[in-house]
Parts: structure tokens; sequence; C-alpha cells
């Protein structure tokens, strides 16, 4: 896996299309309410960061500013060397940023084969005609089918999305996400909720996405985060609190102070 670097205050390369993601002092204010507060982070392709910190921290709010969810109130976010700080959610879609969240986000009453198809269809940015008559064998048909596969639900296609368990239903987010070939992929507590063994499931997807492929992953659950990642950048209150590798996370003590509840 490729190394991430964080910079508090030296200037952020601009980067280029071997840097996925550069985030330069990026800000964000609710009025009087700081929610996030100087983060800059470069992130090159192939690159896992772990986002973590407690309840409040801002970690869905720097997912939202990323995905183009929310506008920045200062500092720029580049994509592959572009920089998107004022560009829609919709396009930085289309230049490879994909995202589940933490509630399932999904069409509950449509079958699991179809939720993928819809994705798959959305991702090319092609005019969608549903009233037509869907093809077994048509492209984005077999697109999703392999992607069901891949993540271990080929089985489940004809179901509805509602019969799945809470296990399968991340699972089938995963596959949405994947289904439109990101380049960067935002994986905001995809283990919130689950089993140890749902946990075990979900760790195998992850470790197998492709070496190319960009991740920030926010998750509470530390023994899931720091195996999967080679970069972990702790926020508190907004602010960063502390960057390194999960080692070097786990020994820090200003961490367990906040974030693990180990207070000297």
């Amino acid at each position: 896996m490729s190394s991430v670097s964080a910079v508090s205050s030296s200037p952020v390369p601009a980067g280029d299309e071997e840097t996925a993601l550069v985030l330069d002092g990026v800000t964000r204010r609710f009025g009087g309410l700081m929610a996030l507060s100087g983060v800059s982070v470069v992130l090159p392709r192939g690159g896992r960061l772990a986002v973590i910190g407690p309840n409040g921290a801002g970690k869905t709010t720097l997912f939202r500013l990323i995905s183009g969810e929310m506008r920045a109130s200062d500092g720029t976010i580049r994509l592959f060397g572009e920089d998107v700080s004022r560009v829609s959610e919709r396009v930085r879609a289309r230049r490879g940023v994909s995202r589940t969240f933490q509630v399932s986000n999904l069409f509950a009453d449509l079958s699991v084969l179809d939720n993928v198809r819809i994705a798959a269809q959305a991702g090319t940015g092609r005019p969608r005609r549903f009233w037509w008559p869907v093809r077994e064998r048509d492209d984005f048909t077999v697109k999703a089918r392999t992607m069901l596969e891949r993540v271990g639900l080929g089985r489940r296609g004809a179901d509805r999305v509602a019969d799945l368990s809470h296990g399968e239903q991340r699972q089938l987010e995963i596959a949405i996400a994947l289904v439109v070939e990101p380049r960067l992929l935002l994986l905001d507590e995809p283990a919130a909720g689950l089993s140890a063994a749902e946990r075990k499931v979900l760790r195998g997807l992850l470790e197998e996405l492709p070496d190319g492929l960009s991740m920030l992953l926010i998750e509470h659950d530390m023994s899931l985060a720091l195996e999967l990642v080679d970069h972990v950048l702790c926020l508190d209150n907004g602010v960063p609190l502390a960057y390194g590798t999960p080692d070097e996370i786990r020994a820090n003590p200003a961490v367990q102070a906040v974030y693990l509840g180990r207070r000297d």
C-alpha cells in the first residue's frame, strides 16, 4: 500500500494524477461553531487512511466536504490534481469519488440486483430510460451480477433488499460503491452494528480492494480500522490531534486519553 502524509503548517503540494486527494487547511464553520479546523492531508493513489476520533470530532463533516455534499468554509480540496473545492457532489462522483453512509441508503423494496444495476447505470452519466425492458445479459446486468458475486451476494440477486440481514446490506452498499469503478472510496462506519462474524466478512472484502483504489475509512472499531490502513488521522473537536502509522497511533498518549479513554 502507498503511504499517506499529513501536513499541519507547511505548504501542501498541489498533487498530480498519482495523488488521489489533497486537503489543504480545510475548515468548516456553522455560524459561530467551528466543526472542522485546518485539516491538511495528502493521500496518494492506492493509499489507505483511517479517520478516527470521538463522537462530534468532525469525521463525517470531513467526508461530506470531500464528497461535495457540503462545501468548505476555507481551504482547498484537490482530487487527482484538480481543485474541486467549489465543484458539486455529482461532478466529484464523476471524477471517481464513491461513498457509503452510516445509515443504509438502499432501495429496500427493490431487488438486490436492481440496486446494483441502477448504480451501475447511474455511474455512466448517460441518460437513464427506466421504461426500457431490462435484459438479463445487458452490460449493466452483467456488471451488477459480477459485483454481487465479488461481495458474496451472488445468490441473493433476486431477493428484496428488505429481506437481507444488516450485514448483507452492508455488503450490498459496498457492491454499489464499487460497481461505479471509483478511484477514491469513502467508507463511513461500515462495521456499525455488525456481529463479529459479519465484521470478519467485511474485513475480507476491504482487504481485497484493488491496489490502485484509494480509501478513506471512518470506523469506531479500532481493531478493524487499524488492520486495514497504513496511516491514521485522529480528530478531536474538529482539530487534527495526531497522525501516524497504526502502531504510532496506538502508542500516542493524546489519542489514548481522548479517544481510547485512557488517562494517566
